[in-house]
């Protein structure tokens, strides 16, 4: 992800997706800007994911690998706002404004109403709101491109994103060879997102990006999945 610019963007109407940054606090009042993921973002892509500890890695990737392999950068950077969302943080008062999360939906076949979640934060930056901010922001780009349910695998052990995911209302469908599988209602995370009126960063996320995408009435039932 490029440097963010010195301020949001997000009063300005009619723009594409690509162009919206999102700028808010995190819990602790750490400011953070979010935006959508291009292909021009692989350095700090490999810089974020280096920076993950060893266990954050073996958690997101199911490898604790310094480093991923080429192909699995290639899938990661084929954004292209419709069968594959994504949106990344940077830190603008870090120095450098690094990359310090990303989150991503990648539908399994074209035209198609599912698809697969997944989300990775620095250590440094988690349990301060920034998943949820994220994944706000995705979904509500994920709603508009018709996706409408996003299965999840995460590690049996993965306590913190299963606490995520079942915070949102996602339902557990399955579980073997150490993972987990739960199902994830796009409107219906929506909506409890909403209802969070204590999380700033999330409400200034589906603000700006409602108003942006002409999202309507976005807490009514999905449609199933195909």
């Amino acid at each position: 992800m490029a440097d963010a610019p010195g301020r949001p963007i997000d009063d300005i109407p009619g723009r594409r997706i690509e162009d919206i940054i999102v700028c808010s606090a995190l819990n602790d009042g750490t400011v953070v800007c979010l935006r959508t993921i291009t292909p021009e973002d692989e350095d700090l892509l490999r810089e974020g994911v280096a920076k993950l500890s060893a266990e954050s890695r073996y958690l997101r990737f199911f490898s604790p690998a310094p480093s991923l392999p080429d192909d699995v950068i290639e899938r990661l950077l084929d954004v292209d706002g419709h069968d594959h969302i994504a949106w990344g943080a940077i830190c603008t008062e870090c120095p450098g404004q690094p990359a310090i999360g990303a989150v991503h939906a990648v539908r399994y076949r074209h035209g198609g109403r599912a698809g697969e979640y997944s989300v990775a934060v620095l250590d440094a930056f988690q349990g301060k709101g920034l998943a949820r901010m994220m994944t706000a922001a995705l979904l509500v780009q994920c709603l508009a491109e018709g996706l409408t349910a996003l299965d999840v695998h995460i590690l049996s052990e993965n306590r913190a994103a299963a606490k995520l995911v079942k915070s949102l209302g996602a339902q557990w469908k399955t579980e073997g060879a150490g993972v987990a599988e739960y199902l994830l209602d796009v409107a219906g995370a929506i909506a409890v997102l909403r209802a969070d009126s204590d999380a700033r960063g999330v409400q200034d996320v589906l603000r700006t990006l409602e108003g942006e995408l002409g999202a309507g009435e976005m807490g009514a039932p999905a449609a199933g999945a195909g």
